[in-house]
């Protein structure tokens, strides 16, 4: 059925939204799409309701060929089997949490792990039934603390979740690569560019964890890739450590004065003039204080040591040491430890003590994997204006453990071996993992073997953001008209625009319309009267269906104009050949 736009409901902005950072944000909310409702809430418009309809058509044809099969589950569910698994506490603040009126305990979900289990193991009890795959399409929840870009980073958005189930791993194998390659065939079949890139569980635990990235300059994540092939976001990097350095021979640690040098700047500024040196940054050992929240709200601070070159890097913090959260020391931290000494903080003191064994603070010290047994560096005295040079690692000072909390820079060399990195943006758009039997063993999701023995069943999950695909795809499509969608996802095949005010003009493009109606084609038809050309041609770029008719004033003749938005090409032709002409492009 054609669409009269003088009956649609839509209704066009000239004007951005003052709180766009992005550009599909703007033209999602200036074309009618969508509509604020709250920091990172937004309604959907017909127009919106369209074009995500066609995502997940896609979405939903290449589950049915990898062999899923679609479910549906609330988003409104009870605490108790998220407490089991522990994921009540681990989501943390992310979490939406609620309470019914007899105060028993809700959430809105992130994801539905728990339930998808429960639900498999309500109906299923033998190894005969498995390996099966389910998944849905559903809006989740999560309580960003700063919601930004539109669609692209939100409270409330559409994901489709696929959760495998098989009785061996080998099963678990396969039914990943099976969810891989869909997932492949369906970001091709959108026309979106993507990196798989190696990636940290997270809360959601499991062994092998690889992302979707569409490299974008406005993507949330950095990842890295070498021309030999390695690829991984940054907060799954794994630093290759060099060899560890004979240190016999080596002078021994010396204690310097060092006033007014709290900073690795300054710090080798003065190194260099009273040491008579050529040190950088890199010959210093820098200790950062953090402060660890832990699940049952005890805080314990620990102190790390990287390299003076390099930065912490706080998603690989928050990945090192989840589940706690975790924040730079304050100065109540510093205030109830006299013994570290802000500034001038180090592994090694002039009295022997050694972080982490006998520890001068008593406080955990973690080591950067470049800190091997027989490197020489300059840091912290434990005192107040002083520093030492001359520190070997492995002999004078050591460590409770190794940590991956500093800065991944271009040209480290990637943990495979195939070269040096470079560095890239993207934002996520599809991620999967291999669950294993975290969710399973902590609900009790188990089979009979073919022996009669009951065995854990292994799961898979795989998820992709719907909405943020939407909001890409917009990104990637756009003019400084307004939107111009590609033919697989747009709203409407073709925009036949009726201009003027001869009554010809709009009964050819009645005619025109139903013509392409019953030729299969989606229609939207400005048939608005006493709207002016200028301004059904800036709706029509706005909105951004990708072929354009406009019948004015060679209406009386039989002729019309063709106007692709996708090349800007405009042609005059007759009436007679849109339709053919439009079915055959």
């Amino acid at each position: 059925m054609v669409t009269r736009l003088s009956h649609f409901f839509l209704r066009t902005l000239r004007e951005d939204p003052s709180d766009a950072e992005v550009t599909s944000h703007r033209l999602l909310v200036r074309a009618g799409y969508i509509r604020r409702q709250a920091p990172g809430v937004f309604a959907w418009l017909p127009l919106g309701l369209r074009v995500k309809a066609k995502i997940e058509a896609v979405v939903r044809e290449e589950m049915a060929n990898a062999g899923a099969y679609e479910v549906h589950f609330p988003a409104l569910l009870p605490r108790e089997p998220y407490e089991v698994t522990g994921r009540w506490e681990e989501y943390g603040d992310a979490l939406f949490r609620l309470q019914d009126r007899k105060g028993a305990d809700y959430l809105l979900a992130p994801t539905h792990e728990e339930v998808f289990t429960l639900l498999v193991k309500d109906l299923y009890s033998s190894y005969k039934d498995l390996p099966l795959t389910i998944y849905q399409i559903q809006d989740k929840y999560r309580d960003e603390a700063r919601p930004r870009a539109g669609l692209l980073r939100g409270r409330e958005f559409t994901m489709k979740d696929a959760y495998s189930f098989d009785a061996s791993d080998a099963g678990l194998d396969a039914s990943y690569q099976a969810q891989r390659d869909a997932y492949e065939r369906i970001f091709t079949r959108l026309g979106l560019e993507y990196v798989i890139v190696q990636a940290d569980a997270g809360a959601m635990g499991g062994s092998r964890s690889e992302e979707f990235l569409h490299p974008t300059a406005v993507g949330e994540d950095t990842f890295v890739r070498s021309e030999g092939g390695y690829a991984a976001n940054v907060e799954a990097f794994t630093t290759l450590a060099p060899e560890p350095i004979p240190f016999d021979g080596l002078p021994e640690p010396v204690v310097f004065d060092s006033p007014d040098t709290p900073t690795i700047d300054t710090l080798v500024a003065h190194a260099n003039a009273v040491l008579d040196g050529d040190y950088t940054a890199a010959d210093t050992l820098k200790n950062v204080v953090l402060a660890l929240t832990h699940l049952d709200g005890t805080r314990e601070l620990v102190i790390v040591g990287i390299p003076g070159d390099r930065e912490v890097d706080d998603k690989r913090v928050e990945v090192a040491f989840a589940p706690a959260a975790v924040e730079p020391a304050t100065p109540e931290d510093f205030a109830r430890h006299p013994l570290l000494v802000k500034g001038y903080i180090g592994p090694w003191s002039p009295t022997g003590a050694i972080l982490g064994e006998e520890s001068a603070t008593g406080i955990r010290y973690l080591l950067d994997p470049r800190v091997v047994d027989g490197t020489s560096w300059i840091t912290g005295a434990n005192i107040d204006e002083k520093h030492v040079h001359s520190l070997v690692a492995g002999r004078d000072f050591a460590a409770d453990g190794y940590v991956e909390v500093a800065s991944v820079r271009a040209g480290d060399p990637a943990p495979d071996g195939s070269g040096p990195v470079s560095l890239a943006r993207g934002m996520e758009i599809g991620h999967v993992f291999q669950l294993g039997r975290k969710y399973a063993e902590a609900l009790g999701l188990k089979v009979l073997d073919e022996n009669g023995k009951l065995v854990t069943v292994t799961m898979g999950s795989y998820g992709i953001g719907v909405t943020r695909i939407l909001a890409i795809i917009a990104e990637l499509n756009n003019d400084e008209k307004g939107l111009v969608w590609p033919a697989s996802v747009a709203p409407f095949d073709v925009h036949v625009v009726a201009t003027g005010r001869d009554a010809a003009a709009f009964a050819l493009a009645e005619s025109l319309s139903a013509d392409l109606d019953a030729a299969g084609l989606d229609v939207l038809y400005d048939d608005r009267p006493k709207v002016s050309p200028g301004v059904k041609f800036g709706d029509a770029e706005l909105v951004g269906v990708p072929q354009i008719v406009i019948v004015g004033r060679d209406a009386a003749e039989g002729r019309v104009e063709l106007w692709d938005r996708r090349t800007g090409e405009r042609e005059v032709v007759e009436a007679s050949d849109v339709v053919r002409r439009l079915t055959t492009a």
